[in-house]
């Protein structure tokens, strides 16, 4: 669903574990990590549809997560000029994502990244939760930063230790 201004509606997941590390999945044949994302379809909600992308493209279900807090507003960016389908109507210039924290709580066994018949990762990790940062395409960096900060209060209080580790990211 792409939206007036010619942004794609889109969820983005963070998925933590019990040690605060997050779920970083390699985009599959390339050497492109990122957090899972998706998009969300005509009538479907953001909450349906992060359920939705949680299964096809990590194999999770409702049952082995929890909701600890979402983006307050939508974060957008912009895709660079390569990756604009000039002849796609209509035209989608970027994203407009809500993020989702979730909390890991089942068995690592239950990620199957071959839910889907065609699966988007080939690899995952935990990472620092700043880690990210490091490694994020530059088109989407803006966005993961913004939405780290706004998330980490969830998980870290006001912990400024965790603050000063960002800013060396």
């Amino acid at each position: 669903m792409i939206d007036v201004d010619g942004y794609r509606l889109n969820v983005g997941i963070i998925l933590c574990n019990q040690d605060n590390k997050l779920l970083w999945a390699r985009r599959v044949g390339q050497d492109a990590w990122q957090f899972p994302q998706g998009g969300i379809m005509q009538g479907e909600a953001p909450k349906e549809a992060l359920l939705r992308e949680l299964h096809e493209e990590v194999g999770l279900t409702e049952k082995d997560i929890s909701l600890l807090g979402t983006t307050q507003n939508w974060l957008r960016y912009d895709l660079p000029e390569r990756l604009i389908r000039h002849g796609s109507k209509p035209l989608c210039i970027g994203q407009k994502q809500i993020w989702y924290l979730l909390r890991f709580e089942t068995h690592e066994d239950n990620i199957n990244l071959e839910r889907s018949d065609k699966p988007e990762f080939d690899d995952w990790s935990w990472v620092d939760y700043w880690h990210p940062l490091k490694e994020v395409v530059d088109f989407k960096y803006e966005v993961y930063e913004a939405a780290l900060s706004e998330l980490a209060p969830l998980l870290f209080g006001d912990d400024k230790t965790q603050t000063s580790i960002k800013n060396k990211a």
